[in-house]
């Protein structure tokens, strides 16, 4: 299910203000769970479900790692299972966007295209988006060979070749694990040598599946119902070539979804929000779960168990602030 901006009317100045004791910002896992857990609570939850319904989640094909899903389950099925089961205790869904915040008071005072709210507390999992390509076939051929996630996707790679696209210690890694399943695994890199770990480096180069591309970018993924080939140019000479491939696994980085709490919250040098073990945030009352803290594991379960316990203690700091 994909959010259009265009269906949201940004005219009118006449908008409804909803005060609630939960505010979940963000509908992948960790938001779906952070409500689930909140609705349970009987906090009547109310959820921003911004501009991609599940989150990155939505965008996999078939997750076959979430437990209790032995055949595997759909990325956006497994979304609207979650948003079911949180609606059935009450939580209240809004396709909308946040586009304005203030953290300096509680309750904290969220404004988005359509409304204007007021939070007791605020549950943050934006989420973090991965870097593309920006190249022909990319965003068509996602979920068709395209991947941004090794542990999601890697086994439907078995003895096929597979190229990693990144120079970094998340490519090499991501690479390495991918010759669990995959033929053969190709870097291709645009430098002459990896940004990646030492170590990591001497792992990669002494696995015989792996082979390296080097001085070279994509300038186009090709394929019709799924990636069959790259085109590639070499930045010192410009010669260009197509290499065959059964996918290809885009390693360049992430962006965390943060820009909207920029000088309100703590960060860190990338961006990401630093909470403490409890989710907690800089600013007592709102909490971080999910991608948007956490740049090592990006899992559903994960993102999953995140959004449950920044449910919990948001439900507890609302506890504490009422008896006090």
């Amino acid at each position: 299910m994909e959010f259009n901006l265009s269906n949201i009317s940004s005219e009118s100045n006449k908008q409804e203000k909803v005060h609630t004791s939960v505010l979940v910002l963000g509908s992948g896992p960790a938001g779906l769970s952070a409500a689930l857990y909140a609705a349970r609570a009987e906090l009547n939850p109310v959820v921003l479900g911004g501009m991609e319904f599940g989150g990155q989640a939505a965008l996999t094909h078939i997750i076959e790692n979430y437990p209790g899903f032995p055949d595997g389950v759909g990325g956006s099925d497994l979304a609207e299972l979650f948003k079911k089961q949180a609606e059935r205790f009450g939580a209240r869904f809004e396709f909308d966007v946040a586009t304005e915040v203030d953290l300096s008071k509680r309750p904290f005072y969220l404004k988005s295209y359509n409304k204007e709210y007021l939070a007791d507390t605020l549950i943050i999992t934006t989420g973090a988006s991965p870097n593309h390509l920006n190249v022909p076939g990319e965003k068509e051929l996602t979920g068709r060979g395209v991947s941004y996630c090794a542990t999601c996707d890697g086994w439907f790679f078995k003895d096929k070749d597979v190229a990693v696209v990144g120079g970094g210690d998340s490519a090499l890694e991501e690479g390495l694990f991918l010759t669990r399943y995959a033929k053969s695994v190709t870097i291709i890199h645009r430098r002459d040598q990896l940004r990646a770990g030492a170590i990591l480096q001497e792992r990669a180069k002494k696995n015989e599946k792996m082979r390296f591309i080097w001085d070279s970018i994509v300038t186009r993924i090709n394929g019709s119902e799924k990636v069959n080939s790259l085109n590639l140019k070499n930045v010192k000479t410009g010669e260009e070539s197509d290499f065959p491939v059964d996918g290809v696994f885009i390693f360049i980085g992430h962006t965390p979804n943060t820009q909207l709490f920029k000088g309100q919250l703590e960060m860190d040098e990338k961006g990401y929000i630093v909470p403490d073990l409890l989710m907690r945030t800089s600013v007592p009352g709102v909490f971080a779960a999910g991608e948007i803290n956490d740049p090592n594991y990006r899992q559903v379960i994960t993102s999953a168990g995140m959004g449950a316990a920044a449910a919990i203690q948001a439900t507890r700091f609302l506890e504490d602030h009422e008896s006090a």
